[in-house]
């Protein structure tokens, strides 16, 4: 498991842009092939294209980079949207994509937003999010849209769980 201290998140840099470029390619590789849709180059240009410094963060695990994430602001402004939540295959299964994803959880139930993200049909991260409060608002063939409502804050500070 990971404890609060061997892991961090870092703003992105233009320079991370490749690592993570081929770090999606990695991780995407079997469920894009699965669904018949891996594209070598547009696996790795569809990061590079919403690429945000602004809005990207890198993970870091003992100060290397480890995955990468990027919350940003819904095009409506009505919540935030999930994307690009990766982690290297010798970090996963271990805690510290649920850790990851808390935190930012966090950051969207104190703005009291919203937040969406999409997986890929069949993809083992829809488990994850799950877990984690999300539910399906939309899927079909390739894709499927998870929506998570903010929990409210209790008295002591912690969110509420789920309903």
């Amino acid at each position: 498991m990971y404890g609060e201290t061997n892991w961090s998140l870092r703003p992105g840099r233009a320079e991370d842009i490749e690592a993570m470029a081929e770090l999606r390619a990695v991780v995407m590789r079997d469920d894009l092939e699965r669904l018949g849709r891996y594209d070598e180059h547009r696996v790795r240009q569809r990061l590079r294209d919403g690429f945000s410094t602004a809005y990207t963060s890198v993970v870091e695990v003992d100060g290397a980079f480890a995955g990468c994430v990027t919350l940003r602001p819904s095009e409506d402004e009505a919540g935030f949207y999930l994307e690009h939540l990766y982690l290297d295959p010798e970090v996963q299964g271990r805690g510290l994509g649920t850790a990851v994803l808390r935190e930012l959880l966090a950051q969207a139930d104190e703005a009291e937003l919203p937040v969406r993200l999409q997986v890929l049909q069949g993809s083992a991260a829809r488990r994850l999010y799950e877990r984690e409060g999300f539910t399906c608002a939309y899927e079909d063939p390739v894709d499927v849209l998870l929506v998570r409502e903010p929990r409210a804050a209790a008295a002591d500070g912690v969110p509420t769980p789920p309903r």
